[in-house]
């Protein structure tokens, strides 16, 4: 990526890893539509009421994957390729252990945070059997996670998804299998899903250990490395912090949710389904503008890394453009793939039309935590979690709270989070350039 046009680079490094985000979310919007619509709303809602918790486990896990993609990618961009398989190496090693560690803790910690979070009584049961078979599969999602930044970070985003569309599609089959044919409900949901991460976790390891010459080690390669595991640590850390602060902040809106009834938790479990799939651009647009900036910025192409930031940011403004009135005009025929309860309908349909006119801001989060995380800027990554943990603590309770909003001032909360994130994440990205010297 040092050389050619950025904006070609980006949008064809883009296109495969967008597909294979795309279907790393059909994985839980599986779980969602075929729980929603033959078992039922509330089925729909035990599986949505978890989202928060699974993602703060699963968060602490990937930020050590992404923090040694993106030091991966900057040894790449230097062309030393001893450093790029050890960094390979040690990133594993970390891997390996920690999420079986944050797999053992979630799962005793399950039924706890879903007291916490005032989880409704009626879903309670089945949130409970669906989470601790999801805290069981957290070693599966960190092993793909890994094995897909390693390869990214080489300028590889095709790989990965030719595995996790045949992982997916399994998981399709079997979530069918498991909760139509076997009348397993929820439980056949999470083991459908667990089965299939992996697979497509270990397929795509062996793949690029076979053919991927950065992955076929020595024994120096094979060292423990203490200088790249804390260069690793120092910015996979942060990254999981930021991420797991996410998390925290999305457990409490969910407390928020729950406490308006099962109605609005399954509104805002349908509504949280199809808002990751709006996440998926912009997240990819990140990811690929941070393999790339990484790469130049380890090549000392500063100027690359100004020239791909701004197109990046033209990309972002054309798509939330175009899905502005995608949302306002179809919304209900979108949330009615997952339910057919008319009151949650309705909910959902009105919710999606207030979070989008915030797309923009969404957008600007990833844009500019893609550069900043390129450049190696971990403080960004811990002061962009807090932001969204304040925001989200406090600005759900006071619009709740004002009689002429109600419930909907959970999602009018969602955009304003999303606004005051993306602009704390403009204003450390002009700070942080001019201590770059990026004019």
């Amino acid at each position: 990526m040092t050389e050619g046009n950025p904006l070609s680079l980006i949008l064809l490094f883009s296109v495969p890893m967008l597909i294979g985000n795309l279907f790393q979310q059909v994985y839980n919007l599986v779980d969602s539509v075929i729980v929603g619509r033959f078992v039922g709303a509330d089925a729909l809602g035990a599986v949505g009421a978890t989202g928060s918790v699974t993602f703060l486990f699963f968060a602490l896990c990937n930020g050590i994957g992404s923090g040694g993609g993106i030091i991966t990618s900057q040894y790449f961009g230097k062309k030393d390729v001893s450093a790029v398989k050890s960094c390979i190496v040690n990133t594993g090693y970390i891997m390996l252990v920690f999420p079986l560690i944050v797999g053992l803790i979630a799962y005793v910690l399950s039924e706890p945070l879903l007291v916490l979070l005032e989880t409704p009584a009626e879903i309670m049961a089945d949130a409970l059997d669906y989470l601790r078979i999801m805290c069981l599969g957290i070693v599966f999602v960190s092993l793909y996670n890994y094995a897909s930044s390693m390869l990214r970070a080489l300028g590889d985003s095709k790989t990965p998804l030719f595995f996790l569309v045949f992982s997916c599609l399994l998981n399709t089959a079997l979530d069918l299998l498991f909760v139509c044919v076997f009348n397993m409900s929820v439980r056949g949901a999470g083991i459908a899903t667990v089965i299939s991460q992996f697979v497509s976790g270990i397929t795509c390891l062996l793949y690029a250990i076979k053919k991927n010459e950065y992955f076929h080690f020595t024994k120096e390669n094979m060292k423990f490395n203490k200088h790249i595991t804390i260069s690793v640590l120092k910015l996979g850390i942060p990254l999981s912090l930021q991420f797991s602060l996410i998390a925290v902040s999305c457990m409490a809106l969910q407390k928020v949710v729950n406490s308006f009834g099962k109605v609005t938790v399954s509104a805002f479990s349908a509504t949280s389904r199809i808002e990751q799939i709006i996440h998926q651009p912009y997240q990819t647009l990140g990811a690929a503008l941070s393999t790339f900036t990484g790469q130049n910025y380890g090549a000392k192409k500063m100027d690359r890394v100004k020239e791909g930031y701004r197109k990046s940011f033209m990309i972002m403004v054309v798509f939330s453009v175009i899905m502005l009135p995608v949302m306002q005009l179809f919304s209900e025929s979108i949330v009615r793939i997952f339910v057919e309860e008319e009151p949650v309908v309705e909910m959902g349909a009105r919710a999606l039309r207030i979070t989008s006119y915030f797309y923009a801001m969404l957008g600007l989060i990833y844009v500019v935590r893609g550069v900043l995380n390129g450049l190696g800027d971990s403080f960004f990554a811990l002061l962009n979690g807090i932001v969204e943990v304040i925001g989200r603590f406090v600005v759900p309770i006071y619009l709740v709270g004002i009689p002429v909003l109600g419930v909907w001032g959970v999602w009018w909360s969602v955009g304003i989070v999303w606004s005051m994130s993306g602009l704390t994440a403009l204003l450390r990205y002009v700070i942080f350039k001019k201590k770059l010297d990026i004019t």
